[in-house]
């Protein structure tokens, strides 16, 4: 397999304003003749498009589990008066300003967003030969690719997940349950991090998108994003746990199965009557 460029926009200053220089993927290496065409074969896009409809009603029993469980541990469970939820709102808040109110830091959000790609190339056993970050994009150069290693920036929170780990690391040798709260502050500001240069840069014509289609890629961000707010929902909130949501979400499977078979069942009686 070809070694594949990933290259990726950033930010640039130009007449008072800033502009997103959008660079598609590049294969540098000797290009293999296309294979030849048959009337059988079915663009894989195609396929990524079908497979993202089929996806879309587990992203509604989700989003019905994740918003319900969040509404219950916040009004019922009192979630909101916590000190977790608290700083985590406070870190979060100060991002916001700062993404809003300030010159946002490019260069760091195209590092982790490459420095991401090349994690999951590694992940998934490929070897990455070059890394570039810069104001005006950066790229990795690498010997595999799939929509995993593509998307991977939009719902594979780096900062977070850096900042949990060092966290865990110091724990092993200092007490640090006194700065707990500073940890869900900085995660809060992280995760706000992520979030808002994910939904600032999808807009922008992203190659990793559109690549792999880009109805597919917003629906596997959507539904991966998801996932990681209902795991941070479960760690966060003491009485929801793992097999309570899970429990949750095969009980909004079993109602949403129900109303398909009666609409079927009802569409059937219409039709031969």
């Amino acid at each position: 397999m070809p070694a594949r460029r990933v290259r990726h926009p950033a930010g640039r200053k130009s007449s008072g304003s800033r502009r997103v220089k959008i660079a598609p993927y590049v294969v540098p290496t000797t290009r293999r003749a296309p294979p030849p065409t048959s009337a059988l074969m079915v663009p894989t896009k195609w396929v990524k498009f079908v497979v993202a409809l089929f996806l879309l009603p587990l992203c509604a029993i989700l989003s019905q589990t994740f918003f319900t469980a969040f509404a219950r541990a916040t009004v019922a469970e009192r979630l909101w008066a916590g000190e977790e939820f608290w700083f985590f709102s406070l870190g979060a808040v100060l991002w916001l300003i700062a993404f809003f109110g300030l010159p946002r830091p490019l260069v760091v959000y195209v590092f982790g967003h490459e420095l991401t790609h090349a994690l999951w190339v590694w992940l998934m056993g490929g070897r990455v030969s070059n890394f570039k970050v810069g104001r005006d994009g950066g790229h990795i150069l690498t010997d595999k690719n799939n929509f995993l290693i593509s998307l991977a920036p939009y719902f594979f929170p780096l900062y977070s997940i850096c900042a949990i780990a060092l966290y865990g690391g110091l724990s092993l040798f200092y007490d640090m349950r006194p700065y707990g709260r500073w940890l869900y502050a900085l995660v809060g500001m992280t995760w706000a991090f992520h979030l808002t240069f994910t939904c600032w840069m999808i807009p922008k014509n992203q190659s990793d998108l559109s690549d792999n289609g880009t109805f597919f890629s917003l629906v596997v961000i959507y539904l991966a994003n998801l996932l990681l707010l209902g795991g941070m929902l479960i760690v966060a909130s003491p009485n929801i746990t793992f097999a309570s949501f899970g429990s949750d979400v095969l009980q909004n499977l079993a109602n949403f199965s129900h109303t398909v078979v009666g609409l079927v069942n009802r569409f059937s009686r219409g039709a031969s009557g």
